[in-house]
């Protein structure tokens, strides 16, 4: 009899221990799939304009920095007078002059090579750009100072965030004024001839710093007997025949034998002329339609 019992208690023992030895495995088993699962890989850098396409950080930007996970290197700043800016650990770090990305670069490699920040991840963004702008001025939608987002932006660039020209307004004739290598700089540009086939590049880049002028458009003024008198745009290659037909003509009392254009001389001196009907006319004419004796 009691070797009958030991018979059992081995056996009873010989499966608790093959079941104590299951679940073990069943539960190393998920821990065994947990210690070989790789976290997920960083994401890849995003890729930056080339240099080339990038304006440069001027004196007066302000700049924001975000140093990947580490926040305590991460400020928003403006660069100053000098083209400098007060950064941590670092001190003084001048950007001036410098893109985007070589900026960016400059300061990495500047916490690297000081041991401060391992592999170092910054990323620049120009907030309030105040270095490179342009002044658009006279017949333009909105008169102002505008940014030069991008370097090599051309004039009709510019003028379409001022608003374009005045429909009605605005000269055929825009005048850039600037410097280039330190000598200054004027460049007229002609519209028409610049949206003619074949002249693109008549649209200049425009460089921070420049003012872009849209003159007034160029007027004659018709006194006298003529039906509408007053100031009248002058359009390009006006000849007197054409003023006189833009006026609405002579009144019934009037005549164009003897029509009189006074016109102010190289000298400032104001001259009468008489011209034929075919003469063309100049900004600032005056044209007097006489009366008829008869």
């Amino acid at each position: 009899m009691s070797h009958s019992i030991a018979s059992v208690f081995v056996r009873r023992l010989a499966c608790a221990l093959s079941l104590g030895l299951s679940a073990a495995l069943l539960l190393a088993a998920p821990l065994a799939q947990a210690q070989v699962v790789k976290p997920a890989p960083a994401p890849a850098p995003v890729a930056r304009p080339a240099d080339a396409d990038q304006s440069r950080i001027g004196a007066g930007d302000t700049v924001r920095i975000t140093v990947y996970q580490s926040p305590d290197l991460s400020l928003e700043t403006r660069v100053n007078e000098g083209g400098a800016i007060s950064y941590p650990l670092l001190g003084r770090v001048q950007l001036a002059g410098l893109t985007v990305t070589a900026a960016e670069q400059h300061i990495a490699a500047e916490l690297k090579r000081r041991d401060f920040v391992k592999d170092p991840q910054v990323i620049i963004v120009v907030t309030q750009v105040r270095a490179n702008q342009v002044n658009v001025l006279g017949q333009v939608g909105k008169p102002g100072r505008y940014p030069l987002d991008l370097a090599g932006m051309r004039m009709t660039e510019v003028l379409a965030l001022a608003g374009g020209i005045i429909a009605g307004a605005g000269s055929d004739t825009v005048v850039v004024t600037g410097t280039r290598d330190g000598r200054p700089y004027r460049h007229e540009v002609d519209l028409p001839r610049l949206f003619a086939p074949g002249n693109a590049s008549e649209d200049i880049v425009v460089a921070p710093g420049d003012s872009v002028w849209v003159d007034r458009a160029p007027q004659i003024y018709m006194y006298g007997e003529i039906q509408h008198p007053g100031a009248l745009r002058l359009e390009r290659g006006m000849t007197v025949m054409q003023a006189v037909a833009a006026g609405g003509g002579a009144t019934p009392r009037g005549t164009l034998k003897g029509l009189k254009v006074t016109r102010r001389g190289a000298d400032g001196r104001m001259q009468t002329l008489e011209p034929s009907m075919e003469d063309t006319l100049r900004d600032g004419d005056v044209v007097f339609i006489r009366e008829s004796l008869f």
